[in-house]
């Protein structure tokens, strides 16, 4: 029987690999690392990439393992999940890897600009009521802009048709550059070996939704730091199928 969830948050208080800071208590908890992650908890000046919704960190702690020459963050606010990437990290010696439990709403608040060069985006919630909520809505992007380099890259790896293409239309209205896309990931004979090896990471859901048929969809474009962002105005489809774990919560066939 695995631990508890109180267990394992008592056993994070302690990894030195990870940050706490909810939305709860950050107002009243400067973040002082803030700008400092080079210096004072990775120890080197290696590139450093977030994954922002990191669940239970597995695609953190494999980016890691397969580029030990960056520094990987994981972010996200479920600390039971994150537990299990956390402790597989410290078993196994990796220093080119923490997670920070926090809301990604207030992502700005701990890093300063420049600071981080790549996010990925893996297999987030599409949110279809809500496009303030969506990792790559607008409203994000501006967030991101605030510490990643300009035109640093942003990945995105989902099972959503909606959530991908909402984004489409996001980038293309904002003109964005994109670096690749595809509809189906594991069936595209244009991605190159390197892309492959970072592509081939799969997370516990993934394999799941593979075994269902279901297709996933892989984009990466470089956002840059000045130009004006514009929501696109138009209807989606909404996904015809439930995520593990995640509903319509809409009786709408469609949604902006």
């Amino acid at each position: 029987m695995g631990k508890g969830k109180l267990a394992k948050f008592a056993d994070m208080e302690t990894y030195e690999n990870v940050f706490q800071y909810p939305y709860s208590v950050i107002d009243d908890v400067p973040f002082d690392m803030k700008g400092k992650w080079h210096e004072q908890y990775f120890k080197n000046q290696n590139p450093i990439v977030l994954e922002l919704g990191c669940g239970k960190g597995e695609y953190t702690v494999e980016l890691a393992k397969l580029y030990p020459n960056m520094n990987f963050i994981g972010v996200d606010i479920k600390g039971a999940r994150m537990w299990t990437g956390a402790t597989q990290a410290i078993r196994e010696g990796q220093k080119n890897v923490a997670f920070l439990r926090t809301n990604i709403e207030i992502i700005d608040r701990f890093f300063a600009e420049d600071e981080v060069q790549e996010i990925w985006l893996t297999f987030s919630d599409p949110q279809m009521k809500n496009p303030r909520k969506r990792l790559t809505s607008t409203f994000f992007m501006n967030r991101y802009r605030h510490f990643l380099s300009d035109g640093g890259l942003i990945h995105l790896k989902t099972d959503s048709n909606f959530l991908f293409t909402y984004t489409t239309y996001m980038v293309e209205k904002n003109h964005l550059p994109i670096e690749f896309r595809t509809e189906d990931l594991y069936h595209d004979d244009r991605i190159d070996d390197a892309t492959k090896k970072i592509l081939s990471i799969q997370t516990y859901y993934e394999s799941m939704w593979i075994a269902r048929g279901l297709n996933i969809k892989y984009m990466k474009w470089h956002l840059p730091r000045l130009c004006n962002l514009e929501e696109p105005d138009v209807e989606i489809e909404l996904d015809d199928y439930r995520s593990y774990h995640r509903t319509k919560r809409s009786s709408l066939d469609k949604a902006k």
